[in-house]
């Protein structure tokens, strides 16, 4: 191959993240390229059953050929319904657990599983790619052990950057929803449902959720750095061992309660219940799938309507289990302060997501709580790839910028953050502030500013988007910032304790920092001012 051969071939590749979700039934694979505007689900033969889809399945015996199979590859099989200890499934919840609580009735361990369905999906990537980062996705609750279990196992992998991100944070930023925010994030997964109520890291001054990076150029900075994972707080959590490769169980049972579930059945009750899962059907309309087992001639009629599903759900006790659930996470949440109504947004992700009654259950016991419904499977996938600075985020600070506001109790100054070391710029949504005059006649307010002094330590920082290493101390001694003072008059004169102006701040997309609001007495509003670059 010639030089300039190579030169193209180099220049067509996309470069950009890899997220990857490791479920318990599915196994999501998306990428971004620098250049693009949006992820895109990646299809990855023979792996995929659909789109950025991987059946969350192993297939490991030595005494066949080949002796490893992974995926869509051991449903084209027809091994999945197979009781045999060589397939291993539902293993990501054992993953680093100690044993004997992690033990499989199959022949690889949990470990072992996710590590060969990990390593075959990067074997499998398009050549057309290159993966500068890759980020992976952990259960909110899970310990140090799985952190170092994902390390463990991409150590060998070609890659400069790993980061790891929280499944609810990812979720929730998949979903468009902002740092601070308390969340119902509901997952309906193939085999689970899992209900968790949570804080989401930032908001009110506070730094917002980004990725934990593990590797950075190469240089494994899992046990040397000093960065922690800014994740979501559960605040209440419920699950059951159920989901929606149970409902195509329950569909295939009520209509040929006499036959063999085999894969072609169990797979046209899946294509049924997705069929009925568009809300435009009328509920009475009838929708057929025919199967036609291989080596038969006998054909299967399976037919249902919305109706039906929900009076065979509902018999089946679906709905009762979920309000038992629900009620537990809520009960988790009041324990934690967080009261039905303090929520802001009810998520619902993962395939189950799709079924009507199931949307139409958490509309009724969470209204007026806004139900958010991203793309279901993809969410958490989309949600860390936003979550991994050099796509989404464009940048975050190195240093942070304080206000210096006045206590009326104690007499003294005191310093509010208004952004933290590591706020993401520019800036989603503003901070706002309500300040007081602190004496009588006050004529105006005094914008101080202070950014805070670091001495020597170190820790992993952002600048432009990429990692480095930042002198840091764990309580950094806050410095005004004299020449970014400004006064804002008051008119009329502002006296003791009481509240006159309400000020929005925000970074841009120039790292400036401007200050906009109102005069609370008279309404008027303050123009946009612009603060020299904050760091």
């Amino acid at each position: 191959m010639s030089t300039k051969t190579r030169e193209k071939l180099q220049i067509s590749k996309a470069i950009g993240t890899l997220a990857i979700d490791l479920g318990n039934t599915t196994t999501v694979v998306a990428f971004q390229g620098e250049q693009d505007k949006y992820p895109s689900m990646l299809n990855l033969p023979p792996l995929t059953r659909v789109k950025g889809e991987i059946p969350s399945l192993v297939w490991y015996s030595e005494k066949t050929s080949p002796n490893l199979l992974i995926g869509n590859q051991i449903l084209a099989l027809e091994l999945a319904q197979h009781n045999n200890k060589s397939l291993c499934k539902d293993f990501k919840r054992w993953i680093a657990k100690p044993t004997p609580e992690a033990r499989m009735d199959c022949t690889l361990s949990a470990d072992q599983a996710g590590e060969f369905l990990l390593k075959e999906i990067w074997n499998c990537l398009p050549k057309n790619i290159e993966v500068r980062r890759l980020v992976l996705t952990t259960p909110v609750e899970s310990d140090r052990s799985y952190r170092a279990w994902l390390n463990q196992v991409c150590s060998a992998l070609p890659v400069k950057e790993i980061a790891v991100v929280d499944e609810p944070t990812a979720a929730a930023l998949g979903a468009g929803m902002p740092p601070g925010s308390k969340l119902l994030v509901c997952d309906f997964g193939g085999s689970t449902i899992d209900i968790s109520l949570v804080a989401l890291e930032g908001g009110e001054g506070k730094a917002s959720p980004i990725a934990e990076l593990m590797r950075f150029n190469g240089i494994d900075l899992y046990e040397q750095s000093r960065q922690t994972l800014r994740k979501a707080k559960v605040l209440g959590k419920s699950g059951i061992r159920l989901g929606g490769r149970d409902f195509d169980h329950w569909i295939a049972n009520h209509l040929y309660p006499q036959s063999r579930l085999t894969d072609e059945l169990l797979n046209a009750a899946e294509r049924l219940k997705c069929r009925l899962s568009n809300q435009n059907l009328k509920k009475s309309e009838l929708l057929t799938e025919f199967v036609i087992s291989k080596g038969s001639k006998e054909k299967q009629i399976l037919k249902l309507n919305i109706n039906e599903l929900n009076q065979l759900l509902i018999k089946r006790h679906l709905l009762s289990t979920l309000d038992n659930l629900l009620e537990e996470t809520l009960a988790g949440g009041r324990s934690n302060g967080c009261k039905l109504e303090d929520i802001h947004g009810v998520i619902a992700v993962g395939g189950g997501s799709r079924v009507l009654l199931l949307k139409e259950w958490l509309k009724q016991k969470t209204k007026p709580i806004p139900l958010i419904t991203p793309p279901p499977v993809e969410a958490v996938a989309i949600g860390a790839i936003e979550l991994t600075p050099g796509v989404q985020v464009r940048d975050v600070l190195q240093r942070g910028i304080s206000l210096r506001c006045w206590e009326q109790r104690s007499e003294k100054h005191f310093w509010h953050p208004l952004f933290l070391k590591g706020q993401p710029w520019p800036t989603s949504k503003d901070l706002e502030i309500i300040l007081a005059a602190s004496h009588k006649n006050q004529k105006d307010l005094e914008i101080v500013l202070g950014e805070p002094e670091y001495k020597n330590s170190h820790e992993v920082i952002y600048v432009d988007g990429m990692p480095t290493l930042s002198p840091v101390t764990e309580e950094p001694r806050i410095s005004a910032l004299p020449e970014e003072s400004i006064h804002i008059v008051l008119d009329p004169p502002g006296q003791p304790g009481e509240d006159c102006l309400k000020l929005q701040f925000g970074i841009n997309s120039q790292a400036k920092l401007k200050i906009e609001g109102e005069d609370l007495r008279t309404g008027k509003k303050i123009e946009v001012k612009l603060i020299s670059t904050v760091r």
